[in-house]
């Protein structure tokens, strides 16, 4: 192992029960923020956790350690898991079948997860904040702004072009901003009668967000 990484790849742990289970502990708290992050339920941020893992399996191969770290690889992976998770979860008509077939968890087990589902809020304001702009610029500024991810690291894990993740990025910046300039008079305004009311600021996570600080 080498700086963090195994020498290998991915690829390395595939063949080692050992080396897999030391890639595991070394990334399951990264790849957790991002799940939760972008869902609220213990019992689902578990579950597809597990399936990110899992699919590492299969996509071991696929890592290139040139286009960025095995975070940056692992939130690609993790970010399909949950876009075949909310596809999953639309199709459905009932809670039950939401809840069927899920593993159990201890008691523990859920108030761990709550802890960090709980954590990881603002990320999920911040995510909320960017829902209006087109699917692939958001895309590229959740993993950058939110999930601080390199524009290199974005493009590798995106499957795009570096360039192509400058632009995008750019564009939904400059969407923000206008977004912004538009509103802000408004946000003025709910400020002030938040000081009379006692009500909070704005939300920081969407701050940050709208002004690109990534």
């Amino acid at each position: 192992m080498h700086g963090g990484r195994l020498r290998n790849g991915p690829a390395a742990a595939l063949r080692d029960p050992l080396l897999f289970e030391e890639f595991y502990r070394r990334h399951v708290d990264a790849v957790m923020r991002f799940v939760a992050r972008r869902v609220d339920d213990p019992h689902t941020a578990a579950d597809l956790t597990a399936e990110i893992f899992l699919a590492v399996l299969d996509s071991a191969h696929s890592y290139r350690p040139g286009l960025g770290s095995e975070t940056a690889w692992l939130y690609g992976i993790a970010r399909n898991a949950v876009s075949s998770e909310r596809r999953r979860a639309a199709r459905e008509t009932a809670r039950a079948l939401r809840l069927s077939g899920r593993r159990l968890l201890e008691a523990d087990d859920i108030a761990r997860i709550e802890d960090r589902l709980d954590a990881e809020s603002p990320g999920r304001r911040a995510l909320a904040a960017l829902a209006r702009l087109p699917e692939g610029e958001r895309a590229v500024m959740e993993l950058i702004a939110v999930d601080q991810l390199t524009v290199t690291e974005a493009a590798a894990a995106l499957g795009i072009r570096q360039v192509t993740a400058r632009v995008r990025l750019h564009r939904a910046r400059r969407t923000l901003r206008e977004e912004t300039d538009v509103e802000a008079p408004k946000t003025d305004l709910t400020a002030v009668q938040g000081r009379r009311t006692g009500a909070g600021a704005a939300d920081p996570s969407l701050l940050r967000v709208t002004r690109g600080e990534a």
